[in-house]
């Protein structure tokens, strides 16, 4: 009986969600009989979490929402995932681009669901409605699509439950479809022709995929609870729009009319309206884009609702020369709501910063402050020991540290029972620190990562070797890890050298410690790394071997059974082999160049001999989704392709296709370095946008994805499986 079965995530909806194991009977006849029992391999976030949610009235009731990987709630200390239910004909539900608590009755929760806009997620939207927390759920499906994964997916919350009717709601939809309502707790939902804005706001008008060229549209929903009382609408409602010159809107007649509120602040959009009802005021935190990835100028801002005079209340002033960041994260301590902090939306060099008031915001401390340069002092302090591959292996020099505070931080909350407590996002986790007010005396807040439980990394390989570590993942964005242990968080990620994205793995099958891998990152940042690395003590340690030239991006890998010889498929140019760990490079005779990527390509066979099916995606409307092999939660059975063996190793018998893996995004953007300069000169960005690769940050689908693929390895291997939506594991 096989020990371990890795099954990969190429799922429709662009991620693997989770990693998990399960324990089953250990003879043939119990496991035929007995489903597996299934959970998560511990390797402690990895994505975005552009999301997180306090219930105003229940005291530790919170929820994290994902850009690809579901919604969480914390359940004494780890999240709970509460979509894992979600399956092949509902992908797209996996991205979540809003999440709302009742006030009212905090067993409900609604989860506004949908991946992308535009062509890649075939399916429309949906509301999902839960009374139990979210252990089940119902759906209300909308007559246009939401974007989960799309840009603009941290501002927020477009989804909000009237705090004092709680059968009404309201969600703030892209692509020009306004505001919507719904008065019967979500079940039915219908557009507000009142409201007379549905946003202008594009990222990029020319792309053609319609990624960037969507319209963000309605962004947030805030309430005044005060204008109301118990059992009848709230009267008093504020609205958010993505359009540089009318960004907030207000209702005093619990809907029925709107108006552009007078005065307001133009040139930049309102990522977070946040009301401090006791005193009647409104805060707004605004960028120029609508981010996760960019924002280079923005400004905060304070309405006085009861004159509607308007402050502006920037810790760094958009007419700055220091300015080079818009703001996002935005809360106010509910405790002591003069109390108000806020995020630099994106601040890639040194890191972002967080800054904080105790007067409204007439005075405000940061996180970090330099000193003399390149010397910071902190008010905080970061404790990662239970997630320490959070250093992303890196060492930098000052003033960049490592972990850094973090990046598209779009989330921030204080608890509204506890001072001392916030939580806030990250592109690769979420941190917390529960004595937030040691801030303001002169002491530092510890700050630590709070994810175990949230799994959210998008999965494009698995390997189960024989002997040696039970699983070795290659993962998008974070690289991947040896996992010697599959319930303890790994310590560090690939190194030597560091992949931002590790697109294929594989081992010699009789010498199972000889490893490969290959995978990508921006070259201009790193011109003297290779695409391709090799271990020869099962996946501790790495070195890289030369490349071919022209080689950009990692493309498929595979070693021969004695661990003499490699194959490599670069993502553009000639399949070549090298005998040895890559000291050099032949062209493989016969084997034509792998073609030019393409988005709506028909279905092609990887040009090198491995053991998983390696496709480019048909048109989704074109395409069956495959199911998942029988036992993986929330996934139908499939049947997988067959394989055989061959001279050069084990390939798929026939073509099959997977939906697409949209690609994900980079989300540890090369910082800017500064240049030799004095220690009393103030350092400043040289750009306002990051220099990702574009192709990281494209957001576009990419030119491959695994398809099923079955094969028994000889020797007492373990059988890999790639098909659903996250990586499982069965024992």
């Amino acid at each position: 009986m096989r020990k371990v079965i890795a099954v990969a995530a190429a799922v429709a909806t662009a991620v693997g969600t989770a990693v998990a194991v399960g324990v089953a009977a250990p003879n043939h006849h119990a496991a035929a009989a007995a489903a597996p029992e299934w959970r998560g391999v511990e390797i402690g976030g990895g994505g975005f979490v552009p999301g997180i949610v306090f219930n105003q009235t229940e005291p530790g009731l919170v929820y994290a929402r994902t850009d690809i990987g579901g919604a969480y709630r914390l359940d004494g200390a780890r999240w709970t995932p509460l979509l894992d239910h979600v399956g092949w004909a509902d992908w797209g539900w996996n991205g979540v681009v809003s999440l709302a608590s009742d006030p009212v009755d905090p067993d409900n929760v609604y989860v506004a669901a949908g991946m992308y806009t535009n062509s890649w997620d075939p399916g429309n939207g949906a509301v999902l409605r839960s009374g139990d927390r979210g252990r089940t759920w119902a759906a209300s499906r909308l007559p246009f699509k939401l974007g989960g994964n799309m840009p603009g997916r941290g501002m927020g919350e477009r989804l909000a439950v009237d705090p004092n009717d709680n059968r009404v709601l309201y969600l703030g939809a892209p692509s020009g479809n306004g505001l919507w309502r719904s008065t019967d707790s979500g079940a039915t939902w219908a557009k507000v022709t009142a409201f007379p804005n549905p946003g202008t706001y594009v990222a990029d008008p020319t792309d053609a995929s319609g990624y960037n060229s969507d319209n963000q549209g309605v962004v947030w929903v805030t309430f005044d609870p005060t204008s109301a009382t118990a059992g009848a609408r709230t009267r008093t409602i504020y609205v958010g729009v993505a359009d540089k010159d009318n960004t907030v809107y207000r209702s005093t007649d619990a809907g029925v009319t709107w108006q552009r509120i007078a005065g307001q602040p133009t040139g930049y959009i309102a990522h977070k309206g946040v009301l401090d009802h006791e005193n009647g005021f409104l805060y707004l935190a605004t960028s120029d884009t609508g981010g996760p990835y960019d924002g280079g100028k923005g400004d905060v801002w304070k309405l006085d609702t009861a004159s509607g005079g308007w402050t502006r209340i920037s810790p760094v002033p958009s007419t700055s020369g220091d300015a080079y960041f818009g703001y996002s994260g935005l809360t106010i301590d509910r405790q002591n709501p003069g109390t108000i902090m806020v995020a630099t939306q994106i601040s890639w060099w040194p890191d972002i910063i967080i800054f904080r008031s105790t007067d409204g915001g007439a005075t405000w401390t940061r996180a970090w402050d330099f000193t003399s340069y390149p010397n910071r002092s902190f008010r905080y302090e970061m404790d990662i020991a239970e997630v320490p591959w959070l250093t992303f292996g890196a060492n930098p020099a000052p003033p960049e540290t490592s972990p850094k505070l973090g990046w598209m931080t779009e989330a921030l909350e204080i608890d509204p029972f506890d001072s001392d407590r916030m939580l806030y996002g990250t592109g690769a986790t979420i941190y917390g620190t529960e004595n937030l007010t040691a801030w303001d005396t002169g002491g530092k807040a510890l700050i630590k990562p709070v994810i175990r439980g949230l799994e959210e990394t998008a999965v494009l390989d698995l390997i189960s070797p024989p002997s040696g570590a039970p699983l070795v993942s290659a993962l998008g964005d974070i690289g991947g890890f040896r996992h010697d242990d599959l319930t303890a968080i790994p310590r560090m990620m690939f190194t030597g050298p560091v992949f931002t994205t590790t697109t294929s793995l594989d081992y010699a099958e009789k010498t199972p410690a000889v490893m490969v891998r290959a995978g990508s990152f921006t070259d201009a940042d790193r011109p003297s790394d290779s695409h391709v690395a090799f271990s020869t003590d099962g996946g501790a340690n790495w070195f890289q071997g030369t490349e071919p030239s022209g080689v950009n991006t990692g493309g498929t890998v595979a070693a021969a059974a004695d661990g003499a010889v490699f194959v490599w498929s670069p993502g553009e140019g000639q399949p070549v082999r090298s005998v040895g760990y890559g000291t050099s490079w032949t062209a493989v005779r016969g084997c034509p160049r792998r073609p030019s990527s393409s988005r709506t390509g028909s279905t092609r066979r990887s040009s090198t001999a491995s053991r998983t099916a390696r496709s480019t995606p048909a048109p989704m409307a074109a395409r069956r989704s495959p199911p998942a092999p029988p036992g993986c939660p929330g996934r139908r059975s499939s049947k997988p392709c067959r394989a055989r063996r061959a001279t050069s190793g084990w390939r798929a018998t026939s073509a099959c296709s997977a939906p697409p893996t949209p690609a994900r995004r980079s989300r540890r953007c090369p910082p800017w370095r500064a240049p030799a300069t004095s220690a009393s000169a103030r350092p400043r960005p040289a750009a306002t946008t990051p220099r990702c690769s574009s192709s990281a940050r494209s957001g576009r689908p990419p030119t491959r994805c695994s398809c099923p693929t079955t094969s028994a390895r000889p020797g007492g291997g373990s059988t890999t499986t790639s098909t659903g939506t996250g990586t499982w594991v069965r024992r």
